[in-house]
């Protein structure tokens, strides 16, 4: 499939950490989710946040970053509405979009060859993680230009996990090891590409790209990731996000008294 030619953009004379000469940053943006645990009955990246899509914000973000050289968005077949979101964002940062696939995988392999070859750096993102700060591409951004082959971001585990079997507990990790994962996930190109040539990529056990990454014995580095990048998959989630658009600040804890009321 024949790829574009590469432009210049902000982000060729971004600041250190930034891309600079030599290096060039495609972004995969994932925007092909069905959103059936919404229940709007549109494709998630549609639904509204605040008055805007879940798309629009992800976009915003990722262009507020300055990492990106080019942006492809992986949408659902033909969807004009998503596509034309996409080219409203297009502009020093090339914007494009491709159809997406039966499953994630395929998805960002579709993506893959939207990017021109140009590109050595990857960043993948999901566009239900839409309200992902700045910084946290240019966290993951700023480890791929210091030379790591895979990064991703993490936050530590604060519940007790439990693995269970057959309904019984079969044992308790130990939470100081484990971290959950979100996007986006950096990669060089090559070592990306490589990876969803296995024949295994398919594969559903197979839940991110850090993953396949990790069958070919590539070590992935961890950078901090942010409460604010949660995926937006439940109602109760889109609930929470328009609620962060909106400004509001949920109380979290109960009001305090004015006073310590005395001994009876």
């Amino acid at each position: 499939m024949p790829r574009h030619q590469p432009e210049k953009t902000p982000a060729d004379t971004a600041s250190s950490g930034m891309p600079g000469s030599g290096t060039r940053n495609g972004v995969i943006l994932v925007a092909a989710g069905s959103g059936q645990r919404l229940g709007f009955g549109i494709p998630k990246a549609r639904v509204l946040c605040g008055g805007v899509t879940l798309l629009e914000h992800a976009l915003a973000n990722v262009l507020a970053s300055g990492v990106a050289h080019e942006i492809v968005v992986v949408i659902p077949g033909d969807d004009i509405a998503l596509a034309a979101v996409a080219q409203a964002a297009s502009g020093a940062v090339r914007v494009t979009t491709v159809p997406g696939g039966p499953s994630r995988a395929a998805s960002v392999r579709a993506g893959l060859t939207g990017l021109s070859d140009a590109v050595s750096r990857v960043l993948v993102h999901d566009a239900a993680r839409a309200l992902t700060p700045d910084y946290v591409f240019q966290r993951v951004e700023s480890r791929l230009s210091e030379g790591a082959t895979a990064v991703i971001p993490v936050l530590p585990v604060v519940d007790t996990v439990k693995i269970v079997r057959n309904g019984q507990v079969a044992g308790t990790p130990d939470r100081a090891e484990l971290r959950i994962v979100q996007t986006p996930q950096g990669f060089d190109a090559g070592v990306l590409r490589s990876a969803h040539d296995r024949a295994d990529a398919a594969d559903p056990a197979i839940t991110d790209d850090a993953m396949l990454v990790e069958l070919q014995g590539v070590p992935v580095v961890v950078v901090d990731g942010d409460p604010l990048a949660f995926k937006v998959t439940t109602p109760l989630d889109l609930a929470l996000a328009e609620t962060l658009v909106a400004g509001k600040t949920p109380s979290l804890l109960p009001e305090r008294p004015n006073h310590v009321p005395e001994r009876p």
